[in-house]
């Protein structure tokens, strides 16, 4: 019971200011304070006429939705080669690839700008983000599909070759179907990693800011606070929307493997 009151004060602790956006979305007053003043939708409404955040919003999502893409793709092949075969130096391989979780995202910002300006000599636009971006959304999609294909029976895919199926249509035509609950989940997530990424977005972003590096220039403005606010609160309903799907997704996916789900991001 002490447990239980300890993890739901914690949570109050950790999500009260996220609840704290939508009250002040609402607040006809530019100070972010209590008592609040009245009730209005003009910041909203602000946000719908400001066509330099409209920008930024494009960018954010095209970034992302490469991003997601591509990364899932790399996770694909990575898990599906983690969980289904054995080869030298795999535990070291994974690891090496798992390596950007763990790494502080102000370090891999740095070393990235060195290399793309310094060594590479290339100019920062929104592939030099997508790239940084795939770097650390992929362990994310891997930890996800690694689920996926260890429930799998690698003997269904060897059966498909047997009758006549080529490696390739055999993953198609067979494995592909099982762990498609697990890719769109891990799509999701990395799309939602990707769009509110900002440390390195901050770092490698040309003439074209994204999202998270528009709103943060907003901030060094009292007057815009209220229009941040308003976002942020579109932001988080956004992504509540998107994990939740994602973990329905994953717990389809488990129940059509007729796995005992222990557990996923929800």
């Amino acid at each position: 019971m002490s447990l239980r009151i300890y993890a739901i004060a914690y949570l109050i602790f950790l999500y009260a200011p996220i609840i704290l956006l939508p009250i002040f979305a609402f607040n006809d007053a530019t100070i972010i304070a209590f008592p609040l003043s009245g009730f209005t939708t003009d910041w909203f409404t602000e946000l719908a006429s400001n066509k330099s955040l409209h920008a930024a919003v494009k960018n954010s999502l095209f970034i992302a939705l490469v991003s997601a893409v591509t990364s899932t793709i790399l996770g694909v092949c990575a898990a599906r080669a983690g969980a289904m075969h054995r080869f030298r130096f795999k535990a070291g391989i994974m690891g090496f690839i798992m390596l950007p979780l763990v790494l502080p995202e102000i370090i891999v910002a740095v070393s990235l700008l060195v290399v793309v300006v310094q060594i590479l000599d290339l100019g920062l636009s929104n592939w030099t983000i997508i790239a940084a971006h795939v770097l650390i959304c992929t362990p994310f999609c891997i930890a996800i599909l690694n689920g996926a294909f260890q429930n799998l029976d690698p003997a269904m895919e060897e059966a498909a070759m047997d009758l006549g199926e080529s490696r390739f249509s055999a993953f198609r035509l067979v494995t592909l179907p099982l762990v498609m609950p697990g890719i769109i989940s891990s799509m999701l997530i990395a799309f939602t990693i990707s769009l509110d990424e900002f440390i390195i977005a901050f770092f490698l972003s040309g003439s074209s800011p994204t999202m998270p590096v528009y709103i943060w220039g907003l901030l060094r403005f009292p007057a815009s606070l209220p229009v941040v606010m308003a976002l942020g609160t579109i932001l988080v309903a956004l992504s509540i929307v998107l994990l939740t799907i994602a973990e329905l997704l994953r717990r389809r996916g488990l129940a059509r493997a007729g796995v005992k789900d222990e557990g996923g991001f929800l």
